[in-house]
């Protein structure tokens, strides 16, 4: 009579830390690609909505909250925060770029200088 051989279990190889840094490999090089497109836009939209929300908030005295009404579609990852001592209002996209906006009597809200 026979006997069946225990079976040993061959230990199971584990993909998913080579699949996930397939996808970080990939994200990083679609990120750098993209950088220089994607930076500008987060420069532009940070900028428009300091000057926006510094025109909206010490010009027509609304409220920054208020002020959030007249961003265009697509501006909802744009923060607000307004410094009142200054009287300026600092506008960020995410982690990609700020932009601030003072207002000044007679000349109205003036964006800092872009820096590259």
């Amino acid at each position: 009579m026979a006997t069946a051989k225990p079976m040993i279990a061959q230990p199971r190889r584990r993909r998913w830390p080579k699949v996930l840094l397939a996808i970080a490999i990939v994200a990083a090089l679609l990120l750098a690609w993209f950088w220089r497109s994607l930076h500008a836009n987060a420069v532009t939209a940070a900028s428009y909505g300091a000057h926006v929300a510094c025109s909206c908030h010490y010009i027509a005295g609304r409220s920054l909250q208020d002020c959030r009404k007249d961003f265009e579609p697509g501006m909802g990852p744009v923060t607000l925060s307004e410094d009142p001592e200054a009287k300026s209002v600092t506008a960020r996209y995410l982690l990609f770029a700020r932009q601030t906006a003072t207002f000044r009597q007679g000349q109205g809200c003036m964006l800092e200088p872009w820096q590259d």
